[in-house]
């Protein structure tokens, strides 16, 4: 929350309960916030009880793999009270990222090429929408005083996309993501936990229906079971969050994916209703739309610190990067240039990135 303390933040309460139309008060929030380039805002409250057990029953069974993270802060991310005290409502808004113009399809098919999930083509999305909760934080501070809040965006245990469903975003679908109607699922989340007693939203109905269509076209089926995917076979996993060596077995099915994953999302029927986003920072940079596996692979540690700076793709940091890419080009039709390519790296200093280029070689 603020510098104000728990017992200052209700004293405060107390104090302008009465003075405040909070209906009124939320209905300009939301309009704030599409000022501020969110595409949708919502209310909800605290509780997260049948979150926190699907939440536990996925951690007991071991699909998190190697984050250790999300077990590290036990209930504080299904109970925001816990992490937050003194929060009694969550104010969720979401951000279209989605490049105009993009063919991830394209790229897809082509083996000369490297795929980059969408959402981290352009600059970092933590510190632009941190940056403008912040702002719809004092935007609400000059309309009412000082309150307690606290801005998230994938920066501390927060169960968002339950967050978000709860409060109407969207709803989470077959593939874990949250997926809305008017929206389809390319879009970022973020979260102000507040203290202010806002009316909340209603959640929206589940609308996947029958479709198993982002099962179906998971590459190492991850999706295990509608609505549980298992981290340790996520492509995404595989190649930003695991730190050693990929299993052998998944590696011919990552094909061209050098960073992430966006098969389910591709896949999902409501994204024909999705929109190109408006931001500037978002757009691709370094031409990572559809580069060239092998330029990518030639790229030297400073290369990739400073032509990946703001970028999320930099905290996987170099030696992630050419395993992946050693991956991909071991998953390429075969070729002088590639072979060289690889070959170039056999004495590379780290053992995981030779061991992965040996293996692209043998393929």
């Amino acid at each position: 929350m603020t510098s104000i303390g728990q017992t200052g933040i209700f004293r405060h309460m107390e104090r302008y309960s009465t003075i405040i139309d909070y209906a009124e008060l939320a209905t300009r929030i939301k309009a704030w916030g599409r000022t501020l380039g969110f595409q949708r805002l919502a209310v909800s409250d605290t509780d997260l009880s049948l979150a926190e057990q699907q939440f536990n029953h996925w951690l007991m069974e071991g699909n998190h793999g190697e984050m250790a993270y999300m077990a590290r802060h036990g209930s504080k991310r299904s109970r925001p009270g816990e992490l937050v005290p003194g929060t009694r409502r969550i104010i969720s808004v979401r951000m279209n990222y989605r490049p105009a113009g993009d063919n991830p399809l394209t790229v897809l098919s082509d083996p000369a090429l490297g795929y980059v999930s969408r959402y981290a083509l352009g600059r970092d999305y933590h510190k632009l929408m941190r940056n403008r909760l912040q702002q719809l934080a004092k935007q609400i501070e000059q309309a009412v005083g000082p309150f307690g809040y606290r801005a998230f965006v994938d920066s501390a245990p927060v169960l968002e996309k339950a967050i978000a469903a709860r409060a109407g975003l969207g709803w989470q679908g077959k593939h874990s993501n949250l997926v809305a109607r008017e929206a389809g699922c390319w879009f970022f989340l973020g979260e102000l936990y507040t203290d202010l007693p806002l009316p909340v939203d209603p959640p929206m109905a589940d609308h996947c229906g029958s479709c198993t269509a982002c099962i179906d076209c998971c590459p190492t089926g991850a999706i295990v079971a509608p609505y549980r995917v298992d981290a340790r076979r996520c492509i995404s996993y595989l190649t930003i969050e695991l730190e050693g060596s990929i299993p052998e077995p998944l590696r011919p099915l990552l094909g061209n994916r050098v960073y992430g994953c966006d098969d389910c999302l591709l896949a999902c029927p409501w994204n024909r209703f999705s929109r190109p986003s408006r931001e500037q920072g978002f757009l691709p940079r370094n031409g990572l739309e559809s580069s060239q596996l092998i330029e990518l692979f030639h790229w030297t540690e400073a290369q990739f610190l400073k032509r990946l700076e703001g970028s999320p793709i930099r905290r996987i940091g170099h030696l992630r990067w050419l395993r992946n890419i050693a991956v991909a080009l071991g998953n390429a039709p075969s070729s002088p240039a590639i072979t060289a390519a690889l070959r170039a790296h056999l004495d590379h200093p780290s053992e995981m990135v030779r061991e992965h280029v040996r293996w692209a070689l043998d393929q």
